[in-house]
C-alpha cells in the first residue's frame, strides 16, 4: 500500500521505516492480520524519527484507531497518542499533541496524573489550555483549570485562552475562564478578547462579555457614567450568570481591599437588589468587577479608580479619597507603568490638607513614599536602557520623579507621627540618598533644599513646600546626605545657600541652613571649578558675616589652601585620601 503512494521512494524515508519495520513489528507478527497502522506502532515503541516522517511527510491520521499489545495483552481501538502516553515516550507524546490534540479527556487525564508538564508550550508559546479553549473542549479546559493551569499565558501573539475561546464562540469556556479571573488584555496586534469575538461575528460572546463589563464601566467613567446603566448591565450580567440551575457560574471575588471600604462584590441578585439606590456602593461594586475582570496587572484599571478618588477629594473626603488613590499607584506600579504623573496626584491632596490645615495621615505619606523610591529605581533603570529616541522623555521622567520625592521629604516633616512611622519615612529618604539621584546640573537632593531656585508648580505646593528649606535640610542630613557632594560647577550645598538673599523676610532660615550644613562637617573653605569658596560666593554681607561666625579652619585645610594656592605638586607624593581632599580647596 505505501509502496504504491510513494512513502518507500525515498531512499532516507526507506532507511528510516525499513529499520522500524525489522526492529519492532517481529514482535507483533500475530497483529498483521488485523488492522496495521505504522504511527500507532511507532508511537508505541518511542520510534520519534518515524512518527516525525509520518506526520510531517504523509500527514497520517492521528485520530487512526488500532490495535497494539502491552505485556502480551492486545488492546484494540487505541490511537497514537494513547500508545505513547502509555509506553512513557514522552517526546513522542509532544510531538503528537499539537497534530491531534482532539479533547481525549482520558488521555488528557493520564498525561497529567503521570507528571507532565500542564502548561507546556509548543514553538508558537501555545499551551494546552489555549488549544483546548479553541477545539472547544470544554471538560477539558475546566480539568486543566483545576489542575493550575496558567489561564493568563500568552503565545508569541499574545493571545491568551479566552481570546482563542472568544474567537471560536465557546460560551462554555469563556464563561468558565471569565468566572476564574482571566484577565483581559490586548494581543500584538491591539485586540482584545471582545473585540476578537466581535471581528468574527460571536454575537454571544459579545453580548455575554459587554454585559460583564458594561455596568462596572458606567459606574465609574468620567465622560459616559449613567448609575442607571450600571444597575441595568449589572442585573444583566447577574441573571446570565445563573440562568442555568444546572450550570451555575459563581464568581471568584477579589479579596478585601481596603480602598473599596474591604466591600466584597455581590454574588447574588438579591445582595445586587440590596444596593440598587447606594451610589457609592455600586460604584464600589464597578470598581472592583472592572479589576476582577481585567485584571490588576491591566493598566486600563487605574484610571477609574484615579477618577473616584478625585470626586471624594472634591467631596473633601479625603480618608476615601486617599485610600482610592494608594491603590490606584499599587495597580499602577503593578503593571509596572511609569507612575511619575500619578504620584503627584495624592501628593495634590497632601497639599491641600496642609493647606487647609487638616492632619495628614503618617501611613499614607509613607505608602506614597515607598511608591516614590520604586518609581525612582526603575525611572534610573529606563534612563540607563533608554535608546536614543526615548532617552530626553525617561531624563524628564526621572526628573520629575527626583523633585516628586523632594516635594515628598517636605510633606513628611509636616506629618505628626510615631516613632516608628517616622522611622520608616527616613528609611525612605535614607534608600533615595543612597541612589545619588541628580538633577541636570548635577544637584543632589540636599543642593535642591537649600536651593532658593528649586522649582514648584502647584499652587498648594507653593504654599506648602517653599525652598531653601531648613526642615528638610535637617532631615536630609540626619539621613545621610552628603553634605560636601558637588554639583557639575563644583559647588557645595554651602555655596548654594550663601548666595539666598532674600533676607528680610527669612533670614532665620539662611542661619538655621548654615548652622546645620557646618555641624554637619561641611567645608566652609571647598573650592569650586571657579577657585571659589562658600565665603567669595555670598551675596549679601549677612550671608558673609553668619558664615564667617561658623569658620572653623583646621591645620589640614589652611595646608591644603597653601598647596593649591603656591601650586606644589601634590599627586603621588601624599595618600590618596589626602590627595582628594587638597584638590577640593
Amino acid at each position: 500500500m505505501y509502496v504504491e503512494t510513494g512513502l518507500l521512494w525515498s531512499p532516507a524515508s526507506a532507511k528510516v521505516l525499513l529499520l522500524f519495520v525489522l526492529k519492532y513489528i517481529k514482535e507483533d507478527l500475530l497483529l498483521l492480520s488485523q488492522m496495521f497502522d505504522p504511527l500507532i506502532y511507532a508511537a508505541r515503541y518511542g520510534h520519534y524519527k518515524t512518527v516525525e516522517l509520518l506526520l510531517n511527510k504523509y500527514g497520517e491520521d492521528t485520530e487512526q484507531m488500532g490495535t497494539s499489545c502491552f505485556n502480551g495483552v492486545l488492546i484494540h481501538g487505541v490511537t497514537a497518542l494513547w500508545c505513547a502516553a502509555k509506553a512513557g515516550h514522552f517526546e513522542v507524546v509532544r510531538l503528537l499533541i499539537p497534530a491531534c490534540f482532539k479533547g481525549h479527556m482520558d488521555i488528557v487525564q493520564y498525561l497529567v496524573e503521570h507528571q507532565a508538564d500542564i502548561n507546556i508550550v509548543d514553538n508558537d508559546n501555545t499551551t494546552c489550555l489555549m488549544v483546548a479553549g479553541y477545539q472547544g473542549h470544554t471538560d477539558v479546559v475546566r480539568f486543566l483549570l483545576e489542575r493550575g493551569a496558567d489561564l493568563n499565558a500568552k503565545c508569541h501573539d499574545g493571545l491568551t485562552a479566552l481570546h482563542f475561546a472568544a474567537a471560536r464562540g465557546h460560551m462554555d469556556i469563556v464563561r468558565e475562564l471569565v468566572s476564574r479571573r482571566a484577565t483581559v488584555v490586548e494581543d500584538k496586534r491591539g485586540m482584545t478578547p471582545l473585540k476578537v469575538a466581535a471581528d468574527r461575528c460571536q454575537a454571544d460572546v459579545v453580548e455575554f462579555l459587554l454585559a460583564y463589563l458594561l455596568g462596572a464601566s458606567f459606574a465609574n467613567d468620567q465622560i459616559n457614567y449613567d448609575i442607571q446603566k450600571t444597575f441595568h448591565y449589572l442585573h444583566a450580567a447577574m441573571t446570565e450568570r445563573y440562568r442555568d440551575p444546572q450550570r451555575l457560574f459563581p464568581k471568584e471575588r477579589l479579596p478585601h481591599i481596603e480602598a473599596y471600604g474591604l466591600r466584597r462584590e455581590c454574588k447574588s441578585l438579591e445582595e445586587l437588589e440590596n444596593i440598587r439606590v447606594d451610589h457609592d456602593a455600586l460604584h464600589m461594586e464597578g470598581l472592583m468587577i472592572r479589576e476582577r475582570i481585567l485584571g490588576s496587572d491591566n493598566i486600563l484599571v487605574p484610571n477609574q479608580v484615579f477618577y473616584r478618588g478625585t470626586l471624594y477629594a472634591n467631596r473633601r473626603e479625603f480618608d476615601n479619597s486617599i485610600q482610592l488613590w494608594l491603590h490606584a499607584l499599587w495597580l499602577t506600579q503593578r503593571c509596572n507603568c511609569k507612575t511619575h504623573k500619578a504620584l503627584l496626584i495624592p501628593m495634590e491632596l497632601f497639599y491641600k490638607m496642609v493647606h487647609l490645615h487638616k492632619p495628614l495621615n503618617a501611613v499614607s505619606v509613607e505608602q506614597v513614599m515607598s511608591c516614590s523610591v520604586l518609581e525612582i529605581q526603575r525611572s534610573i533603570s529606563r534612563v540607563d536602557s533608554a535608546a536614543e529616541g526615548k532617552l530626553p522623555q525617561a531624563l524628564d521622567n526621572y526628573k520629575t520623579n527626583i523633585f516628586a520625592f523632594l516635594y515628598l521629604s517636605c510633606i513628611s516633616t509636616k506629618t505628626t507621627c510615631g516613632e516608628e512611622q517616622r522611622t520608616r519615612m527616613n528609611k525612605h529618604i535614607y534608600d533615595v540618598i543612597k541612589m545619588d539621584p541628580r538633577s541636570d546640573d548635577g544637584s543632589t537632593l540636599l543642593h535642591l533644599a537649600v536651593s532658593p531656585g528649586t522649582q514648584v508648580n502647584s499652587c498648594y505646593t507653593k504654599d506648602v513646600c517653599i525652598f531653601p528649606n531648613a526642615q528638610v535640610v535637617k532631615l536630609l542630613l540626619e539621613c545621610g546626605a552628603q553634605v560636601d557632594a558637588v554639583d557639575h560647577e563644583g559647588n557645595t550645598p554651602l555655596h548654594v545657600i550663601v548666595q539666598y538673599d532674600q533676607l528680610i523676610c527669612d533670614l532665620l532660615t539662611l542661619h538655621t541652613i548654615i548652622t546645620s550644613l557646618v555641624e554637619a562637617g561641611a567645608h566652609t573653605d571647598m573650592a569650586n571649578k571657579q577657585k571659589k569658596t562658600p565665603l567669595d560666593m555670598c551675596s549679601t554681607s549677612a550671608a558673609k558675616d553668619l558664615l564667617k561666625s561658623q569658620m572653623k579652619m583646621s591645620l589640614q585645610c589652611l595646608a591644603a589652601r597653601a598647596v593649591r594656592k603656591h601650586s606644589i605638586p601634590y599627586r603621588n607624593e601624599i595618600p590618596k585620601t589626602l590627595e582628594e581632599f587638597t584638590e577640593f580647596h
